[in-house]
């Protein structure tokens, strides 16, 4: 006897779950004896209870009550300048509201991965969740999955159940495409972010629409992973073909390392080709010449995800209405000119 209570003396909220087959969250409302728990379902939980000799904790009891003044933050894809903008800005605006944050980041978005790691967060107790995500899988691993804290997900597309905060990235893309058009460009291609990101299709259909409405050419496009090197492997693929009018770059790295490919061919910039980025990183002033590029707001997304954790806190039930899409702006500098 003494060693089954040795063998069960640690047991969690989450073993309770896990033997009667429900979330968390039901267990904490059966706990603290709370209505909307079918009696059948109550009596599966008090069973397992009873089984593990499970006894809850301060711990257990604020998954229920919520107040731990913690926030928890999943950032998915890699730490470049927008996602870690954005995470900057959370934990500024928590503390200004009396919360503190505890981040994981992950390079890889698969389903385990994240769960993991929102699990390892809901056991430290937070009261909600920001996802930072990068691709659709990350969105798709938590539809359908009752985490009992809201969820705040800054994402470019509308996926599943979370609260969106996002930048318009479709209507920055267009902005873009416009400002070449309007340069009197016709012959503008496109370097593509990597299959899969949110942000890249969301520029990619944007970019394509706009050149559709006009009735331009849509010419072949090319993919990279976001970094220098893979812009300056898309300029040396794109310039085999000749020399294109303006290029429409989705983020300003890549637009780094295609200037880097352009000069290298001899190729001018802006008087022989137009090139516009995404972004506006701090270093895009500096680029050789400085980059003309669409503005994204990351410290006001940051404030805006804040923003619908405290709205989603104070009422979860009635829930909040996401904010409208942030326009991102055109940041006009030496890279482009008229034809």
């Amino acid at each position: 006897m003494s060693s089954n209570g040795d063998r069960t003396r640690g047991a969690t909220i989450f073993d309770v779950a896990r033997l009667a087959g429900v979330s968390h969250q039901t267990v904490s409302r059966v706990l603290n004896d709370l209505p909307n728990v079918r009696p059948a379902t109550r009596e599966r939980v008090e069973q397992a209870i009873r089984q593990l000799r499970y006894v809850p904790s301060q711990a257990a009891r604020a998954l229920v009550t919520r107040r731990s003044r913690t926030i928890g933050v999943v950032a998915t894809g890699l730490p470049d300048y927008g996602p870690s903008s954005i995470v900057l800005t959370i934990n500024e605006s928590a503390r200004d509201a009396g919360y503190a944050v505890i981040t994981t980041s992950i390079a890889d978005a698969a389903g385990p991965s994240l769960r993991s790691a929102a699990e390892l967060l809901i056991r430290q107790n937070v009261e909600a969740i920001v996802l930072i995500a990068a691709e659709r899988s990350a969105l798709d691993a938590f539809d359908g999955w009752e985490l009992g804290v809201p969820l705040v997900a800054v994402a470019s597309e509308s996926r599943g159940r979370a609260l969106r905060v996002t930048i318009d990235q479709y209507g920055g893309a267009r902005t873009a495409v416009s400002h070449l058009i309007e340069l009197g460009h016709r012959d503008i291609r496109h370097i593509g972010g990597p299959a899969g990101s949110m942000d890249a299709e969301e520029r990619l259909r944007g970019w394509r629409d706009r050149l559709i409405e006009e009735g331009l050419p849509i010419g072949e496009h090319t993919r990279g992973d976001w970094t220098p090197d893979a812009g300056f492997a898309a300029g040396e693929a794109l310039l085999e073909h000749g020399v294109p009018g303006a290029v429409f770059v989705a983020n300003d790295q890549m637009a780094l390392g295609l200037l880097h490919a352009l000069g290298a061919a001899g190729v001018r910039v802006p008087q022989d080709v137009s090139v516009i980025g995404f972004d506006d990183i701090p270093e895009a002033a500096h680029f050789s010449p400085p980059l003309t590029t669409i503005r994204q707001d990351f410290v006001a997304l940051g404030r805006d995800a804040m923003i619908a954790v405290l709205a989603l806190l104070q009422d979860e039930q009635a829930g909040a209405v996401p904010p409208a899409p942030r326009p991102p702006r055109l940041v006009v500098r030496g890279s482009t000119r008229a034809v």
